[in-house]
């Protein structure tokens, strides 16, 4: 800025004044009480370059800004804001000899794995001279394409190893895409460019299907002990998971993990008259799948000796018990046999001796 500039930044249709740098009066004002008090404690200008900073920015400052200085015919801004990984970013394209400033939101979007998902673009209705691109991940790769003046629309659905061959659909009245039989290799940043905007960003979330968690007895038999050992558990092929023990509708314990192929496993020690209701949940952030504790069936007292312990125990103790009976058969049906054979034997004896 020179000695003699004046900048004046005006806001709206109904052109309010929102700042202003007056060199030669040595002066710098902002306006940021107009409209409802909207830029209040938002607006910052550069006193070399008279550039205007809105901090903070709503959907309320969206609209129309125009730049006069005293060298200078107006330009106009239509500004909109790029929200990215928390941080806005203007994206500025010139137009003829204007400047457009778009701001979209980054968005997010989550989908269980198989679905189809859309991303949608602002359009309503495409123009003739339009030509939209869609790319995905950090290297912005091409994977979609729209251009109404060469009426080609393009899929480049073999690019990243085809993990998006036969999966791509484009309307062709508004761009928006569709992925369809989503999978977890399909979440990502995706990148909306239409050539007299700026850049969008939508984050797309694939989370696998849960599988259901599994509710065992790990309790061994003891005739003092008046609890039930229980372990809800899960083998998982998925990510950013949690199980949890509920009492109700109250969590009594919770372990999460964000690994693939991982087992979880969390215990629950129980009386066993307790009449609570008891579940295990398993679930992500859009899903989740949940086995209902049965004490009944899974917890009993020793005195049912069965029950009372774990499955293998039960098991072994079958397999003993069945072993002795037999031992016991073989033994008793062995004795009667012996008697039998020594009574024979002093029969014999008896009768040889009479007849001498």
């Amino acid at each position: 800025m020179k000695d003699d500039d004046v900048i004046q930044w005006w806001f709206g249709f109904k052109d309010t004044l929102i700042a202003e740098i007056n060199v030669t009066a040595d002066r710098i004002t902002v306006y940021d009480d107009v409209l409802d008090g909207r830029f209040r404690d938002r607006l910052k200008l550069d006193n070399q370059t008279g550039s205007l900073t809105i901090t903070n920015t709503t959907t309320e400052h969206d609209g129309y800004y125009e730049l006069q200085t005293n060298r200078m015919r107006p330009e106009h801004y239509s500004p909109n804001i790029a929200l990215y990984a928390g941080d806005y970013e203007l994206q500025i394209n010139r137009v003829s000899k204007s400047f457009s400033l778009t701001v979209y939101g980054l968005k997010s979007v989550s989908v269980k794995e198989g679905d189809s998902v859309s991303l949608n673009s602002p359009l309503t209705e495409m123009k003739d001279g339009d030509v939209i691109q869609w790319r995905f991940g950090d290297e912005n790769t091409l994977i979609a394409e729209i251009n109404k003046r060469a009426d080609r629309i393009t899929v480049y659905d073999d690019v990243l190893d085809g993990r998006f061959r036969d999966r791509l659909k484009l309307d062709n009245q508004t761009g928006s895409l569709t992925i369809t039989n989503t999978r977890t290799e399909h979440a990502g940043r995706y990148k909306l460019q239409i050539n007299y905007f700026g850049p969008s960003y939508i984050s797309l979330n694939v989370y696998a299907r849960l599988p259901v968690p599994v509710i065992s007895n790990s309790s061994h038999c003891s005739s003092s002990s008046s609890s039930c050992s229980l372990v809800c558990s899960s083998v998982l092929n998925v990510s950013h998971v949690t199980l949890s023990w509920y009492a109700g509708i109250s969590v009594l314990s919770s372990i999460s993990a964000s690994d693939l192929s991982i087992s979880l496993s969390l215990p629950l020690e129980v009386e066993y008259q307790d009449k609570n209701t008891y579940s295990c949940v398993l679930n992500n952030p859009i899903s989740n799948q949940t086995t209902h504790l049965d004490i009944n069936t899974l917890c009993h007292t020793c005195a049912d000796s069965v029950h009372c312990c774990g499955p293998t125990e039960a098991v072994i103790r079958l397999v003993i018990s069945a072993l002795v009976g037999v031992a016991t058969v073989i033994i008793v049906v062995y004795e009667i046999r012996s008697r039998r054979a020594e009574r024979d034997q002093a029969h014999i004896h008896t009768s040889g001796s009479i007849e001498i």
